[in-house]
């Protein structure tokens, strides 16, 4: 076919629709679940405060946090722990926290021995102190293997927290505190990183006022 002949061919090929050819329609729809999604968490501001305050307080005297989850929470997890062992935004001391579905050794040493629900639990039962703060994330709040953790946190004394979707659910009962954020799955997600990062914007904030107090 010759150049000319293409050029008559695509010439006949209708042009998309504004919203088919953008996707803006899907988009702006997405957008919408997310504002929804981004509402109901901004009502847990004071919530969010007082994690972010208590994580400073006892990471400064020696604890740490243990984090979890799976699959999209599971990065979610690993961005936690990085954000607090490296830095958020200026510079100040490593703190502890251990993204325990980053330790992919043990995850599938434990898993082939003991079952994946208990991949968590038994990291949980080696790591964790009283005093320590367990982090499980989760959408769906229904993942044995975080029922798990959570449970073998009660066990050793440390105090859990639940960043979840719509609750009540499985995990937010066996927690001792929770924030739970209605919408879809992907909306729940992107608003559990606001999440996170609003908890790093209080710990730096905190420990670095208390650096600067003490010095």
């Amino acid at each position: 076919m010759s150049a000319s002949a293409r050029v008559v061919e695509r010439s006949r090929t209708p042009a998309p629709a504004a919203d088919e050819r953008t996707g803006g329609g899907t988009v702006l729809e997405h957008f919408r679940r997310l504002h929804r999604a981004v509402d109901c968490l901004s009502r847990h501001a004071d919530h969010l405060e007082s994690w972010g305050a208590d994580l400073a307080a006892r990471l400064r005297t020696g604890s740490r946090l243990l984090v979890a989850g799976n699959g999209g929470s599971a990065a979610e997890a690993q961005h936690l722990a990085a954000e607090l062992v490296g830095r958020y935004r200026a510079d100040r001391e490593a703190y502890s926290a251990i993204a325990l579905n980053a330790e992919t050794s043990s995850l599938t040493a434990i898993g082939n021995d003991y079952g994946f629900a208990e991949v968590f639990a038994r990291q949980v039962s080696a790591h964790g102190r009283a005093g320590d703060i367990v982090l499980l994330i989760s959408t769906s709040g229904k993942s044995r293997n975080l029922l798990e953790a959570a449970r073998a946190a009660a066990r050793v004394g440390a105090t859990t927290w639940a960043l979840t979707g719509e609750g009540p659910n499985p995990l937010t009962t066996v927690c001792d505190d929770a924030i739970c954020i209605d919408g879809g799955a992907p909306q729940v997600q992107e608003c559990q990183l606001a999440a996170i990062h609003a908890v790093c914007e209080v710990f730096d904030a905190r420990v670095l006022a208390r650096g600067s107090a003490e010095g």
